[in-house]
């Protein structure tokens, strides 16, 4: 800021800047702003990691189906650990876990860092892309323990409700 004021003799004085109160007063005003805006944050974050996740993992699931159309056979989706996810093909026990894209040698899948899985019975699609049984995966942010669902219906669509 450019101030100009005249001085009691008349002669014209200029100041430039700003005083040292307006600049703590400007940092003060701005670190009340971040303090009160990082809860916030976090909170949008976590949330947005869980349902992130929650779109990873419906992308795997629609991934099996599409390959047991492809194959034409039966693929069932295994849940190996509460971090990883596996496609078996023809069967869940006795099958032979697909390897490819994304996977490693055993045919594993990691789903996304601080999220955790679980189901209650393995789906398995068919060659004409339907899911026997249908499935509910329920996802937790293991940081937060807020949990998502990602739901596969007997037709083998793949819904996050």
């Amino acid at each position: 800021m450019h101030r100009s004021a005249r001085s009691c003799a008349g002669r014209l004085h200029s100041s430039a800047g700003f005083s040292l109160a307006e600049l703590i007063m400007a940092i003060a005003v701005i670190g009340i702003l971040s303090a009160m805006a990082v809860p916030f944050f976090l909170r949008y974050y976590q949330s947005a990691t869980l349902k992130s996740g929650a779109q990873q993992v419906a992308a795997m699931l629609n991934q099996a189906r599409e390959l047991a159309i492809k194959q034409n056979g039966n693929v069932c989706v295994t849940l190996p650990s509460p971090t990883t996810m596996r496609y078996m093909r023809n069967d869940c026990a006795a099958g032979t876990p697909w390897t490819g894209a994304g996977t490693d040698a055993a045919g594993n899948m990691n789903l996304p860092p601080g999220i955790s899985a679980t189901v209650a019975a393995n789906p398995i699609f068919n060659y004409v892309g339907s899911a026997l049984p249908a499935a509910v995966y329920t996802l937790t942010n293991v940081q937060t323990g807020a949990t998502l669902t990602v739901s596969v219906a007997a037709s083998g669509r793949v819904t996050i409700p």
